[in-house]
């Protein structure tokens, strides 16, 4: 994309599903200046050198789409025109299968009786979870909400721990007591996923804010990203408007992911916000603003390279809304009737999975047996992962209330020092208290 002294604003595409006119000029989208963000061009540059400092705060940010990947110019080297390499390629394809395999063998052992409690699962959504996920380093920080398996399996948490946890058994990342709905890792700096949608992302910008703390004021050598992850529901909820304040009034290191599937349980993004298109709310607070389409991996890595590295720059957020679509029902205890089919169809046919294969094959960058080869021991590795989460015991009753007071005598211990829950009398509630 050639850069020149006028800024040009690039209207991001429509919903499949929406009503407005693209033609139909937007008073948000006139308003917009210069930036220094441009979405996936290969680096960042201020398009106006000679704005003044007071200026520049001042200035709206210039939020772009992400179709310029498409427009890339043709360089005479075909291989210096491909996305990525061999083996990033084969990474990104061998992180999305484990998590559609994955996911896939929840719903056979929650309709088998082995999880219980509410289960959402990632299938259609790998290329997001992939796009950023892969792009951090161990130091950096992921907050995720109730569909956070495959989250946490991106960052590097074993699907061991993961199956476990969702067995509810003591090898679980969160010894069992987490669930489907709280994926956690100290080791992985996975902060945990959320239950209520909104909650993560003041945890997030809590742990952005550390980054710049640490490296600002204690002299440390830190560069941390955090990425937050949550869905468009949760961009009409107050915590999400004050966090990106303050994340842009402190220019936290710290990239919002919208993981935009067009649907909050059964309501449509269409019907529950007054404009649809979630980009528009971070120049409204002095951030870049990018939609990408999050049906393409590639696509969406483009633009998670330029905001990890833009923060670590210590250049302030980044939203980023990734318009995807979830393949099956919210949970597994919907039984998905209010999409409409020639929807799901239609998404269906976009499966980013399917897509990185054909970019692969087409661009030799690996053969059908490689990607067999990688689909086998995905295979092989989910099912260690569920005989291991089978054998695995449950925690002891001794357990329940850890984690819950600093101090548990006088609530959950009695004063012989056992545990109350121990007593017969208990569950009948006819325990002394």
């Amino acid at each position: 994309m050639a850069c020149s002294a006028t800024a040009k604003i690039i209207q991001p595409p429509m919903s499949i599903n929406s009503t407005r006119s693209p033609d139909k000029s937007d008073n948000c989208t006139k308003l917009l200046c210069p930036s220094s963000f441009l979405g996936p061009n290969k680096k960042l540059f201020s398009i106006n050198k000679t704005i003044s400092p007071l200026s520049r705060r001042s200035a709206t940010v210039v939020a772009v789409s992400s179709d310029v990947v498409k427009k890339k110019k043709v360089e005479s080297n075909p291989v210096s025109n491909l996305l990525v390499t061999k083996e990033e390629g084969l990474e990104l394809y061998e992180d999305m299968v484990l998590g559609r395999s994955f996911e896939d063998m929840c719903a056979q052992m929650y309709y088998r009786g082995k999880m219980f409690g509410f289960v959402h699962l990632y299938n259609g959504q790998e290329a997001v979870s992939t796009g950023f996920i892969k792009l951090l380093g161990n130091r950096d920080c992921v907050v995720s909400t109730y569909r956070d398996h495959v989250h946490a399996l991106s960052k590097g948490v074993p699907a061991r721990a993961v199956m476990s946890e969702l067995f509810g058994k003591t090898t679980g990342c969160c010894r069992g007591q987490g669930g489907s709905m709280h994926m956690f890792s100290k080791e992985h700096n996975v902060l945990g996923g959320f239950a209520f949608i909104g909650e993560g992302i003041p945890v997030a910008t809590g742990a952005a804010f550390t980054s710049k703390y640490r490296r600002e004021v204690l002299k440390e050598d830190c560069d941390d990203v955090t990425l937050a992850f949550f869905g468009d529901g949760t961009c009409n909820n107050g915590q999400f408007f004050e966090c990106l304040n303050m994340a842009a009034l402190w220019k936290l290191p710290i990239v919002f992911v919208v993981e935009n599937n067009l649907w909050a349980i059964g309501m449509s993004h269409l019907r529950a916000t007054s404009d649809p298109q979630i980009w528009k709310k971070g120049p409204a607070f002095g951030m870049p603003g990018v939609h990408v389409d999050g049906m393409d991996v590639l696509k969406v890595r483009e633009i998670a390279k330029e905001a990890i590295t833009r923060a670590r720059r210590g250049e302030g957020p980044t939203l980023v809304e990734c318009e995807t679509y979830r393949f099956r029902g919210h949970s597994l205890a919907d039984p998905d009737e209010l999409r409409d089919p020639s929807e799901k169809a239609h998404y269906a046919t976009r499966d980013p999975i399917t897509a990185l294969k054909k970019y692969l094959l087409e661009n030799n960058l690996a053969s059908e047996s490689e990607l067999i080869a990688i689909e086998k021991k995905i295979e092989e590795v989910v099912e260690d992962a569920v005989e291991f989460a089978d054998e695995s015991p449950v925690p002891a009753r001794s357990q329940l209330l850890e984690n819950v007071f600093a101090d548990p005598r006088g609530f959950g211990i009695g004063p012989d020092g056992k545990y109350r829950c121990e007593d017969p009398k208990f569950t009948e509630g006819t325990a002394q208290v």
